[in-house]
C-alpha cells in the first residue's frame, strides 16, 4: 500500500506564487502512482524555498540510489 509520510511545516505559506502545500500533495500522489512508502522529515528550517529545495534534492538521491544495481545481489532485491 502506498503511504506518505509528511512531517515538514514551512514558515511560509507562498514562495512567489507557488502555494507550499501543493508539495505534500504532489509527493503524496507520486508516492501513490509509484507504488512506495515515502517518508519525508524536515526537522528544521528557516527558509521555505529551501527546505523545499532539500526534500526534492534528497528525493532524487534516495531514487538514484535505489534504482542502482548492487552486484553483490543475486536474484530477486527483496528483503521478503
Amino acid at each position: 500500500r502506498p503511504h506518505l509520510e509528511f512531517r515538514a511545516e514551512f514558515p511560509s505559506r507562498k514562495i512567489g506564487t507557488f502555494d507550499t502545500e501543493l508539495v505534500h500533495e504532489f509527493l503524496w500522489k507520486f508516492a501513490l502512482e509509484a507504488r512506495m512508502n515515502l517518508h519525508v522529515i524536515v526537522h528544521y528550517g528557516t527558509n521555505t524555498h529551501h527546505m523545499i529545495e532539500a526534500i526534492f534534492k534528497a528525493l532524487g538521491r534516495a531514487l538514484d540510489e535505489a534504482a542502482l544495481i548492487d552486484p553483490r545481489v543475486k536474484g530477486i532485491p527483496s528483503t521478503k
